[in-house]
């Protein structure tokens, strides 16, 4: 397995595990006990400076992980050194290396990102950042047994931020901890940053907290607007932006620690600040099946598609309905989907309404899907082999008021007018890079209506869906 190592280590923080596990106890010890009943954080935003400087503010966030189980870690860090634009970037390998050991990388979730927004894989990168590798062994010292998805932000159009804040929103759920690496502001003249004569400490934590107002309030016009009316050097301001346009509109944050470097240095004219705050954000998610369910759909999607090529009619329910699990006896609706093995669409049917037990539903859809898909020949068996099955389990639909409360890689989306209609799911516009009136737009002309027939009089019903497929 290729693993990059770490090029801060022995230098940002100790080299050595013991030395290093030395420091940061001594630092938690040092600190405040975290209040009791204090709630688990999901969101995290930590300060990416050597260890000497911002360990103990990291560290009221990294101490309330404690006990805590999150099965993956996402990291957005921004890039110090590397002009990155509309693109994240990962490591190429396939773990990162800290003195505490190896961390694995989520290839499953990283698949699911790069399928729906750019993703470059840069190992180049990620060795010369400093902002994403400092977070590994806190993230390491707070939680056990977790796999990670380290992400290079760079600067973004305004579809690009959107379209981007989509293809996140696919991988963050209840077990994902999400972590923002920025530092504060930076003041000093090798800065570039003094706009105060006097008590240039004090002036700044009234910026910073500012800052985080904004970001409490969930406020990215107004975050972006301070800073372009303030000059505020927070390195981290392209992974915060991102932040508040990926996170549910009633998630709350906690500022738990602020300071500066010239607490250790005593250097006035020249500082850095830190700040450490804990988010609590409730992650949508449709009602879930197991993975043995999820394999089991998959598994019955294919078995019926080989059936009919063999018998030349739809495979009996006695084959199957032995194994059936309640969650795959209740009423849902779904979507079954063809592709090739590189991404094209072969085919997709599905129904909204749960109507019929979901087996029964995979079962008629994988046919529809392989053989009654207007849109295509009917699948043939040579082809059969080297297609690949995707099932999307929907919730409810139901109707929103206006276009505009419309989640891209959140919802799919049903529109009415004229009695015609159109559906996308939840994870079209993601993989086709769409922003919200482009996605709109399309789905007019799916509808065979005009290309703008969903700005005035078109109705919407937004679901989402739980989406696997085959490997």
């Amino acid at each position: 397995m290729r693993v990059l190592p770490s090029s801060i280590a022995g230098s940002w923080y100790p080299a050595d595990p013991e030395a290093l596990r030395q420091l940061l106890t001594r630092e938690s010890a040092a600190l405040p006990p975290v209040p009791e009943g204090a709630p688990v954080p999901n969101l995290l935003i930590l300060p990416h400076a050597g260890y000497l400087y911002s360990a103990a503010t990291a560290l009221y966030g990294i101490r309330r992980l404690q006990g805590a189980h999150f099965s993956r870690v996402v990291v957005l860090a921004p890039s110090h050194r590397c002009a990155i634009r509309d693109r994240l970037v990962a490591p190429e390998s396939a773990a990162v290396a800290t003195p505490f050991g190896d961390i694995p990388l989520d290839e499953e979730a990283l698949t699911r990102l790069g399928r729906a927004f750019p993703l470059v894989r840069s190992d180049a990168v990620h060795a010369g950042e400093h902002a994403a590798q400092i977070e590994y062994p806190l993230l390491q010292y707070g939680l056990v047994d977790f796999r990670l998805v380290p992400l290079i932000v760079g600067d973004f159009s305004d579809s690009g931020r959107s379209r981007a804040a989509a293809a996140l929103r696919t991988i963050l759920d209840r077990d994902t901890l999400l972590v923002i690496s920025s530092d504060f502001t930076h003041y000093g003249a090798s800065f570039g940053f003094t706009p105060f004569d006097g008590q240039a400490a004090a002036e700044v934590r009234k910026l910073d907290l500012a800052a985080f107002d904004a970001i409490r309030k969930l406020d990215a016009p107004g975050f972006a607007a301070l800073l372009r009316r303030t000059g505020a050097t927070i390195c981290g301001y392209q992974p915060l932006l991102l932040l508040l346009q990926t996170v549910p509109a009633d998630t709350r944050f906690e500022l738990l620690h602020y300071t500066n470097s010239a607490e250790r240095t005593r250097e006035s004219a020249e500082f850095v600040c830190y700040l450490c705050a804990a988010g609590y954000a409730r992650w949508p998610e449709p009602e879930s099946l197991t993975p043995a369910e999820q394999e089991f759909l998959l598994n019955l999607a294919r078995r019926t598609i080989e059936y009919a090529f063999a018998h030349h009619r739809k495979l009996p329910e006695t084959e199957y309905a032995a194994e059936l699990t309640a969650g795959l006896r209740q009423p849902r609706g779904c979507f079954v989907t063809l592709n090739t093995r590189d991404g094209e669409l072969r085919g997709c049917i599905g129904e909204i309404e749960a109507r019929r037990p979901l087996a029964q539903a995979v079962v008629e859809r994988a046919l529809d899907a392989a053989f009654g898909d207007p849109r295509f020949l009917p699948v043939t068996p040579e082809e059969w082999p080297e297609l690949r099955l995707e099932i999307s389990v929907l919730t409810p639909p139901h109707p929103v008021a206006d276009w505009s409360e419309i989640e891209l890689g959140r919802h799919g989306i049903i529109l009415e007018k004229a009695g015609r209609g159109a559906v996308f799911l939840p994870q079209v516009a993601p993989e086709q890079h769409w922003d919200l009136a482009t996605t709109l737009t399309q789905l007019s002309r799916k509808a065979g209506l005009p290309p703008d027939a969903w700005r005035e009089g078109a109705r919407f019903s937004v679901f989402e869906a739980l989406v696997f497929h085959e490997s």
